[in-house]
């Protein structure tokens, strides 16, 4: 770094942003004048090094939040208009000398085009999605097959839906099936299938699976109560077919390699190299959880980096041997090339989930970048791949996979920017320094790595792991230097038969990375658990890490102080005192220990399992011990507050006129149409259709603080709005001419979404 801080202080003139310029000609050095002088001289050498690009896909990103913040899907037209509108000016000011307009006007054009990506993107994904409960036979092209331990899940291309018009026949059905047998990827069937629409937030804030399931195209999911009969073949598009024969080919190896390494270590070396993680039993997924290092089994930023790197370091040794071609050809620039192709080919494998797609577009950046003779990590390499993926699906930012990649390579290359390179004497030291180089590298990015995503976990999965710098630094040297190598040796070789001895290598190599997890699972306190918090701390918590990561002068630790707002608004955050899940099901209630007491009414496991994680409480859905001092019948639940207030859950008609009478709170989903009035509170079917899941938080002053998942006036392609289903009570006849699944269900089940 330069000594401009006392040129300034000299009264030398500096700029800042092009929105301000130091006075010329001597000043008074005072503490205002130096701190003035010291920012400018930091923020113009952040400018001299081009680092503003690095903060439009901030911007950029802050106009995706901003569209999928509105509550009524946006013009499509007034956000194109904007921000064509201020990228004009921006060129306009910019051609006049006016520097600081010319860079605001930048800025907006940027978060115009974030909020325009957002309405773009939502209007080529419209499809009909279902409104109710519907069971009827369905004829459809079977897509793609995931493996469980028992059944299987299909997602399904359909054909027709019994009953329902083909305006109104969603594009997509994900289901699960008990029984696989006769069924494969690219068949047409038919089936009798339960299904409900998209599940909804469980709780306020929570996983949205409604909005995810819209982006996927996926209109319903439910689950195959029929046998399963060949159809007859209809028109289904090249794509689809396409994925259809990927799909088999992935099954078939990762049947192949489950079978020749067999039990939980086949099951996660497959899913390894094809990322179908479905035959991975519940024990060693949670070996992987404790330890650290599950990620190894989800296809994204590392197995693309590793592949790429092997296919780039195999070619460029093979064209090494030829001394012509080695010193005439850009034997590096090919093998990038040969890389990218080969990435792009995995990813297509793969499944092109997310997050795979997501590590091919840094990856293709950055290998872009060495045939340009630039460097391949770089925060402006990284700053393109971000723009790159929010353009393509705005929608991942709200997702983990994005917010925990993109925050942890930030933070890597901001840390070897000025961080630990070699100096040119330390190269001609011996091997053992340089092992222990490479050992204390790794373990820093391991930790700097965690630091910067564990936010993010915390927010979306309620739990850090403290030991998983331990767990990755002992496998993942494994991972690279064994599996990886023989995953890729062995699809090579899989097509000539001479894959076996190859996929019993690689499960060395899996048995010694799963026995090395299981001893740091087993450390007490390998999972902690965190109790929730809201957007606004996390959004403070990244806006500190982004300020101390993409500036480079000591300007850079201002984000320090941000961030730790933001984590001591998570720590002040406020758990609920009670929740109801979206279809009034299962409730939760903080009682006289503290800890939630749960009812769960009609079983929503699922819901259960956010509320406790939520609540930082490691107890499993269905454990005894959960119920606390309620009590459950078939007809209801009763359980009291802190405070002492009666709280029923009612499930029957015949116990609502009773509850109404006694109870202080009463939660239910039937439809009570203001006929229970003595009760200080009611939440009926009316309530949870219009606003979902609910929670209740107690003031200081006894009154109820109420927070639902969605409000009324939201009205979003995944999230219509609910108009009431009844303006007054049905008659008898109306009643029974209900659809009878409808009837017993009244607004929905949710036992469908506990698999998701």
């Amino acid at each position: 770094m330069r000594p401009v801080l006392s040129d300034v202080l000299q009264g030398a003139p500096g700029w800042s942003l092009g929105l301000w310029r130091a006075r010329p000609g001597p000043q008074p050095v005072g503490w205002r004048t130096a701190l003035a002088g010291a920012l400018s001289a930091m923020l113009s050498q952040e400018v001299r090094e081009r680092r503003l690009f690095l903060w439009l896909p901030v911007f950029f990103l802050a106009g995706i939040l901003a569209y999928f913040a509105a509550a009524q899907e946006p013009s499509p037209v007034a956000p194109l208009v904007a921000m064509a509108l201020f990228a004009a000016v921006h060129v306009w000011s910019g051609r006049r000398g006016a520097i600081g307009f010319s860079r605001l006007s930048l800025v907006l054009a940027f978060v115009f085009a974030g909020f325009s990506a957002g309405v773009l993107r939502t209007a080529s994904m419209a499809a009909p999605a279902l409104a109710a409960i519907k069971v009827a036979k369905v004829t459809a092209f079977v897509e793609t097959v995931d493996p469980r331990k028992s059944g299987g899940r299909l997602l399904l291309r359909v054909g027709a839906i019994e009953g329902l018009a083909a305006d109104a026949t969603p594009s997509r059905l994900r289901v699960t099936v008990r029984t696989l047998d006769g069924v494969r990827a690219g068949a047409f069937i038919r089936a009798t299938m339960r299904l409900v629409p998209p599940a909804e937030p469980s709780e306020p804030g929570g996983y949205d699976f409604s909005r995810e399931a819209f982006y996927m195209g996926i209109g319903g999911v439910g689950s195959v109560v029929s046998r399963v009969e060949d159809a007859p073949a209809f028109d289904v598009s090249a794509i689809a077919r396409l994925n259809a024969a990927i799909d088999r080919a992935r099954n078939d190896l990762t049947a192949r390699i489950a079978t020749a390494i067999g039990g939980d270590d086949g099951a996660v070396a497959a899913a390894l190299v094809t990322g179908k993680r479905g035959l991975i039993g519940e024990g060693a997924n949670d070996v992987l959880r404790g330890a650290g290092i599950y990620h190894v089994v989800s296809i994204s930023g590392l197995h693309m980096v590793l592949a790429a790197g092997l296919f780039m370091w195999s070619l460029r040794a093979l064209l090494a041997l030829s001394p012509a071609i080695a010193l005439y050809w850009p034997v590096k620039k090919i093998s990038a090339l040969f890389a990218m192709l080969g990435a792009t080919a995995y990813c297509i494998f793969a499944g092109s989930e997310v997050a795979t797609e997501r590590s091919l577009v840094m990856i293709i950046v950055m290998l872009g970048a060495v045939l340009c003779d630039r460097p391949a990590l770089s925060m402006r390499n990284l700053a393109i791949a971000a723009l790159l993926v929010m353009a393509r699906e705005p929608e991942s930012v709200m997702g983990p996979s994005f917010q925990m990649s993109f925050s942890a390579v930030a933070a890597m290359i901001a840390l070897f920017e000025r961080g630990p390179q070699a100096e040119p004497g330390e190269r001609g030291q011996g091997w053992w320094a340089r092992v222990a180089r490479a050992l204390a590298v790794m373990l820093l990015t391991t930790f700097v790595a965690g630091v910067a995503t564990g936010a993010y976990a915390s927010f979306h999965f309620h739990r850090i792991n403290p030991y998983s710098l331990i767990g990755n630094s002992l496998t993942l040297p494994l991972v690279e230097f064994v599996v990886m190598p023989m995953a890729l040796l062995g699809v090579v070789t899989g097509p000539f038969g001479l894959d076996g001895p190859v996929w019993s290598i690689m499960g060395y190599g899996i048995t010694g990375m799963m026995e090395v997890s299981r001893h740091v699972a087993g450390i007490a306190g390998s999972t902690r658990y965190v109790e929730g918090f809201g957007v606004g701390a996390l959004l403070t918590i990244s806006l500190g890490l982004m300020w101390l990561t993409l500036w480079r002068s000591a300007i850079r630790y201002a984000g320090i102080p941000v961030a730790l707002a933001g984590l001591l608004m998570a720590q002040a955050a406020r758990p609920p005192d009670l929740a109801v899940d979206a279809a009034a099901r299962s409730l939760a209630v903080r009682g006289f220990s503290g800890r939630f007491a749960v009812l769960n009414g009609k079983g929503n496991d699922f819901a259960v399992s956010q509320w406790l994680l939520g609540d930082a409480d490691s107890r499993k859905p269905g454990a005894p011990e959960l119920a606390g001092e309620g009590r459950c019948d078939a007809s209801g639940c009763v359980t009291r507050l802190i405070d002492g207030r009666t709280v029923a859950l009612v499930l029957t008609p015949a116990a609502l006129a009773e509850d109404c009478q006694r109870a202080d709170i009463v939660v239910t989903r039937l439809h009570v149409f203001g006929r229970c009035t003595g009760p200080e509170l009611v939440l009926d079917g009316e309530h949870f259709a219009a606003r979902g899941a609910t929670e209740l938080r107690l003031a200081p002053d006894g009154s109820l603080a109420l927070r639902t998942a969605r409000i009324e006036t939201i009205d979003r392609p995944w999230s219509p709005r609910r108009t009431p289903r009844f303006a007054r009570a049905p008659r008898r006849e109306e009643r029974d001419a209900r659809d009878p699944y409808e009837a017993r269900e009244e607004d929905g089940d949710m036992r469908a979404f506990a698999a998701e």
